[in-house]
C-alpha cells in the first residue's frame, strides 16, 4: 500500500510505502518542504511503521529542493521520541551530499542523538544494504 501526500499546489511531495519484502517503510520526499508538510508527512509515516510492527525506515531526500532546518527541532523533540516508542530503531537517511537537504539531515542526526540508529547515505543501494545488514544481525541475535 502506498500513501501519497499533496502540497497546496496539488503536487505529490511525499510517497510512503511499506516494503513487505524488505520489511521497512520507504519515504520518498520530493520538492520544497514546508514545516506543515513535514509534520504531516512524518506523522503519516508512523502509521505504516506501527501497523506493520516495523523497526526500519528508509527516508529518501534525494529529490528534495532546499533545506528543511525549520522542522529539525520538531523532528528531534516530538517525532523521534514517538517513533522510537512505537518501535522504530533504524533510520537510513539518503541525501544528495551537495544539497541543502543534506545540511538539514545532518542537523537532524545531531539533534536526535542516540534515540535512533541513524546513518546518512548518498547512495540508496548503500542505505538498503545497511538496513538489510542490521536486520540480518537482529535475526541472528534472536536465533
Amino acid at each position: 500500500m502506498s500513501i501519497s501526500l499533496l502540497n497546496g499546489f496539488g503536487k505529490v511531495y511525499l510517497t510512503i510505502e511499506y516494503d513487505a519484502i524488505n520489511h521497512w517503510v520507504h519515504n520518498q520526499w520530493i520538492g520544497s518542504q514546508t514545516y506543515v508538510g513535514i509534520i504531516a508527512g512524518a506523522d503519516a509515516c508512523l502509521h505504516p511503521l506501527s501497523e506493520n510492527a516495523c523497526s526500519y525506515l528508509l527516508n529518501d531526500n534525494r529529490q528534495v529542493i532546499g533545506g528543511w532546518n525549520h522542522a529539525v527541532e520538531w523532528i528531534a523533540s516530538d517525532w523521534a521520541p514517538r517513533a522510537a516508542a512505537q518501535g522504530l530503531t533504524h533510520f537510513a537517511q539518503v541525501v544528495s551530499p551537495e544539497s541543502l537537504a543534506a545540511l538539514s539531515a545532518e542537523a537532524m542526526h545531531t539533534n536526535i542523538g542516540d534515540r535512533l540508529q541513524i546513518r546518512m547515505f548518498s547512495n540508496i543501494d548503500a542505505a538498503q544494504a545497511w538496513l538489510r545488514d542490521v536486520q540480518r544481525k537482529a535475526a541472528n541475535s534472536l536465533a
